[in-house]
């Protein structure tokens, strides 16, 4: 299953591709929701073969995901793997500059399951898909009015 969105944004494409791989910014806000992320590798900078453990609670249930960034490319593309018990995921942050001051963010998921119950589980989003499309654009457009709003704020 696959699902894409994009936003554009008043800001540079520079600034929205540092904000959205400012992973130290993601993990605080990860545990402000109850995650528990660990790096696993020995860099500090942002770029490929970055790793990270997460454990985290989803629909009741205790998970855990590993991660790995796949492909860094500045300030344009970053994309990452997951790998849970039933799912690996597959995403793609594309950058791209409309004009100086105005970027638009596209973000890709595609999910595979590995497991009979996460195939199940697929099978049962896809009737209804589009909700979820919606759902996952709005959270997209959640995420990305940050980037609109001055700092402090």
């Amino acid at each position: 299953m696959i699902f894409t969105g994009k936003v554009d944004i008043a800001a540079p494409a520079e600034t929205v591709f540092d904000t959205v791989t400012d992973f130290e910014a993601l993990a605080r806000q990860a545990r402000r929701k109850g995650a528990v992320m660990r790096r696993l590798d020995a860099g500090t900078a942002a770029g490929p073969d970055m790793r990270w453990e997460t454990d985290f609670r989803f629909r009741g249930k205790d998970r855990h995901m590993d991660a790995r960034v796949t492909r860094f490319i500045r300030p344009e593309e970053m994309a990452f793997e997951a790998r849970s018990r039933g799912f690996d995921l597959l995403v793609t942050m594309q950058v791209v500059a409309l004009a100086a001051t105005r970027a638009r963010l596209h973000v890709t998921v595609e999910a595979h399951p590995r497991t009979l119950g996460a195939r199940l589980l697929l099978q049962s989003a896809r009737l209804g898909q589009s909700t979820l499309e919606a759902r996952f654009q709005q959270r997209l457009e959640a995420f990305c009015a940050a980037l609109h709003a001055p700092a402090g704020v």
